[in-house]
């Protein structure tokens, strides 16, 4: 579904993607990792068509995203802080995105409004809410509008236990209908029901991209923090 082919991406002396290359099947739920300016960040806004990189190629659905916006009606993206224009309320900012996505042709998946209490404090403003109800009011317009792909940045932070969850579960429904959702996390034990694939980066460069059994049975060991620990310690060996 997304391909990427030796891309690279510089900014000045800084090469933050270093000729990457990698396929994401629908279906899949990847955790993407690394250390903090590992290269996670330059590489899902170029998916996404915020970054254009100095090299190689993206396709999504087998055709090139260079100079194409349409291709990102199909992505719902969580922002790790989501921002918006404080005057308006949730219902305002809610119906501009319909507005935005009117073309979309399915009805809106409305069921983390729902299910997060979204519906019954539209009228507050964005001004107003704590961390985590922006946090909800963010994933909530990821799912809405039936996309492709789902790129969610750190989704549950800042979230109380029981949102957390019933977005963790919101994650394993839409992976299970098809749908490819990449997702980054600090908090590696929360991953472990979700994922599928691991992609690791480190330094702007691709260090592996596994199945999460592979890597289990790999390492030897069931918790994916742990098999993640024992990698790099042995990296950090040769």
């Amino acid at each position: 579904m997304i391909v990427t082919k030796n891309i690279t991406k510089k900014f000045g002396k800084l090469k933050a993607l270093d000729d990457v290359s990698v396929t994401f099947s629908k279906g899949e739920c990847i955790a993407l990792l690394g250390p903090n300016g590992c290269g996670k960040t330059t590489l899902i806004k170029s998916l996404l068509g915020m970054v254009v990189p100095d090299n190689g190629t993206i396709e999504f659905n087998q055709s090139s995203i260079k100079n194409k916006w349409a291709y990102r009606s199909r992505i719902g993206y969580m922002p790790q802080i989501g921002r918006y224009p404080e005057n308006m309320t949730i219902a305002n900012v809610i119906d501009m995105m319909k507005d935005m996505r009117k073309e979309n042709n399915t009805a809106p998946d409305e069921d983390l409004v729902k299910s997060f209490g979204l519906n019954n404090m539209m009228q507050k403003k964005m001004s107003t809410l704590s961390g985590g109800t922006t946090q909800k009011v963010s994933a909530a317009l990821a799912f809405m509008f039936n996309p492709d792909v789902l790129v969610l940045d750190e989704p549950t932070a800042g979230l109380d236990p029981l949102s957390s969850e019933k977005l963790k579960q919101k994650i394993i429904s839409e992976k299970q209908n098809g749908k490819l959702v990449l997702i980054t996390s600090h908090i590696l034990s929360e991953l472990d029901d979700l994922i599928t694939e691991v992609f690791y980066m480190q330094e702007g460069k691709l260090l592996f991209h596994k199945k999460l059994e592979a890597l289990k049975q790999e390492t030897g060991e069931e918790k994916l923090s742990k098999a993640i620990a024992k990698i790099m310690s042995e990296q950090e060996a040769l």
